[in-house]
């Protein structure tokens, strides 16, 4: 009682750091409770926060030019380059105040690009075309909606994809949702078709046969329960082609067509425990699985323009491999040798047919891109990573795999950091970090920021898997759902007590933390676990599913309800109202960091909001940052530095004692 109180007080005299001294936060960012952060732990970290990688977007469709996204030396944000040749100069595309979140070259001549943004990180993303001469951006759709773009293949058209958002709907909410389907001319706006209207939510995945005349599409529900549809591109019909009459429920994903429009690539959990490779025959109405071999999931594919190989990212219990396949004949051809990591966004170019791109990252570097010629086994890389001055990558530790049993046997597994044995002796304090989804993965990628947690803090960081994590078959996906909530907690608990086991962390000395579902994950071991913890971190995290389900934008709540149990039911409400944080918050005594964006659409900023109120009332240190310009999750460098200040001076505080 006596640490909580001097936590409370150190939180309240704000003015014990001078104004000079001081990092005063921007003006889109209100802190709430916290205590001034030093100009010192600003310029401690300081190296950590610049870290500047690079991903891959596409290839131009003529030239060998890549577009790639990148953040330049004191930007607040990454914007868009193109690149001419491996490690050529950058030319830049984009200069926006919001990011990009999508891009595509128009296809045929590569003249203009098409994009998408949203504003302060509402999501309601808008289309525009950009010209690649002038770099001024025109509006292709509809305001007022969350919109994304998918090019028909001779590029004459985008078919554009809008859903309303609920401040148009009267009363704030809508009782149902549905999916518009233009056609239009990014050249002529005003040229544009309704193609059809798709009821509900969850429709992804559209792409147009070769000819135009169909488009394929997939409506997710959850990962295990999807349906493959073709809609016909001048009448806007459509017809249900996957699962078959009568058979059970399944996933699908990441559909594309074979040149001849006879067969559909996609991924299935069909008749098995992974995501797989597979081909619909649409004349056999068979599906043939090519990769039953591989006992992990296929987390996504690409096929070459020509249509005869096809590239498939591996999920090896977190960490990526490349697999290539005869299209044709479906049988796997020797894999592509390339450096270990973590594998994004691949593309073939479009007139090389063996040459593809992608980019890469891994503990020891932010990411960088790269070509592969897949016929003569040549590599070239194309970006170099900048690091800031004084900071040494080779430095930054790979995680180990750890496998424990949890409370009921079920075996479940995570990633552990442990900080360098010869700069840090004896047993280390440890951060205990819960993805988001819930159906998210912990995976071995770079780590950013958190590498100063690590190299200047020595503290550890554990990332579990707990069940109703991906990556793991679809049985271990469902294990938290509906009335099952809990068991994910009770999985946390079991890696809190495992700690003790391990010789070099410190079990008195642990912080948990999380996002997005991760912050439920943080707060309800906050609830369950507190006697086994010092504090907690919760960003974007949902602090009851009852008030959740009714504040998420409508195109969400149905896909969230076969998640997390539908509220309307009365039993599962109870239930929902038993577990939450919130109705729970009395037992919350340690130190609480929350961390919300005001522009959130996916977990509102009253779920954070009302969670500071309850547990400031059992009289514990609670520290509170809103951002006004961001969502779900801070984007903006000037944001995310700050934060991260804070997430320091807290786990000073929290796990070494610092005042």
């Amino acid at each position: 009682m006596l640490r909580v109180f001097l936590l409370s007080l150190l939180a309240m005299c704000t003015g014990l750091v001078s104004a000079q001294d001081s990092v005063a936060p921007n003006p889109n960012l209100r802190t709430d409770g916290m205590p001034a952060i030093s100009q010192a732990i600003a310029d401690k970290v300081g190296l950590y926060t610049d870290f500047r990688g690079f991903g891959f977007v596409q290839w131009h469709p003529v030239t060998r030019t890549m577009l790639v996204r990148h953040r330049e030396a004191g930007a607040n944000l990454a914007q868009l380059y193109t690149l001419r040749e491996p490690g050529g100069a950058l030319e830049k595309v984009s200069d926006f105040s919001e990011p990009v979140s999508a891009a595509a070259f128009e296809p045929v001549h590569g003249r203009y690009l098409l994009i998408s943004r949203d504003t302060g990180g509402n999501e309601a993303t808008q289309v525009y075309r950009l010209d690649l001469d002038s770099r001024q951006t025109t509006l292709l759709s509809a305001p007022d909606q969350r919109s994304g773009f998918t090019w028909t293949r001779r590029g004459d058209r985008a078919l554009i994809r809008s859903i309303p958002l609920d401040k148009t709907a009267q009363g704030g909410k809508r009782d149902s949702i549905a999916l518009t389907l233009n056609l239009v001319d990014p050249m002529q706006p005003a040229r544009q078709t309704r193609l059809t209207e798709l009821p509900g939510g969850g429709w992804g995945a559209f792409r147009f046969s070769p000819d135009d005349t169909q488009l394929a599409a997939v409506q997710y529900r959850t990962p295990n329960d999807s349906d493959v549809y073709l809609i016909d591109a001048k009448t806007g019909q459509r017809s249900k082609i996957l699962p078959k009459e009568g058979a059970s429920a399944a996933g699908y994903s990441g559909v594309e067509w074979s040149r001849d429009q006879q067969r559909l690539f996609l991924t299935t959990n069909q008749g098995g425990e992974f995501s797989e490779l597979a081909v619909y025959g649409l004349q056999s109405k068979e599906l043939k699985v090519l990769s039953r071999h591989i006992p992990w999931d296929i987390d996504s594919f690409s096929l070459s323009e020509d249509g005869k190989r096809l590239l498939a990212v591996v999920n090896a219990n977190g960490q990526d491999q490349l697999h290539l396949f005869d299209a044709t004949t479906g049988a796997e051809l020797p894999r592509p040798t390339l450096s270990a990591g973590s594998i994004s966004h691949m593309d073939w170019h479009t007139k090389s047919q063996a040459e593809f791109a992608y980019a890469l990252n891994s503990p020891q570097s932010p990411g960088d891109v790269y070509s592969l010629d897949v016929a003569s086994g040549k590599s070239e890389r194309w970006t170099q990573a900048r690091f800031p001055a004084g900071v040494d990558p080779e430095r930054f530790v790979s995680p180990e795999l750890v496998s424990i049993k949890s409370f009921d046997g079920l075996p479940v597994s995570g990633w552990l950091y442990l900080p360098d044995a010869k700069k840090f002796a004896g047993k280390r304090p440890v951060k205990v970090d819960f993805h988001g989804g819930p159906e998210g993965q912990s995976t071995v990628h770079f780590m950013g920021r958190w590498n100063y947690f690590l190299n200047e803090m020595g503290i550890a960081i554990l990332r579990p898997n707990v069940r109703g994590s991906s990556g793991f078959g679809k049985s271990f996906m469902e294990l938290d759902n509906g009335f099952k909530r809990k068991d994910s907690v009770k999985d946390g608990g079991a890696f809190l007590q495992w700690v003790a086991s391990h010789p070099r962390l410190d079990a008195t000395r642990i912080v948990v933390a999380g996002g997005s579902y991760g912050g439920y994950m943080s707060l309800a071991t906050a609830v369950d676990y507190g006697d086994l913890i010092r504090g907690a971190i919760d960003v974007v995290g949902i602090s009851n599913f009852v008030s959740f389900l009714n504040n998420t934008e409508s195109y969400r709540r149905d896909l969230r309800r076969v998640e997390y149990g539908d509220e309307r039911d009365p039993a599962m409400r109870a239930f929902q109202e038993k577990i939450a944080p919130l109705n729970n918050a009395s037992a919350i005594k340690k130190p609480l960091f929350v961390v919300q964006g005001k522009n959130d659409p996916r977990v509102p900023y009253t779920e954070a909001e009302q969670m500071v109120a309850a547990v400031r009332k059992n009289g514990a240190p609670v520290w509170y940052l809103l951002a006004d310009n961001e969502g779900h999750g801070f984007r903006r460098k000037v944001n995310a530095d700050y934060e991260f200040y804070a997430t320091v001076k807290f786990l000073e505080s929290t796990l070494l004692d610092k005042p």
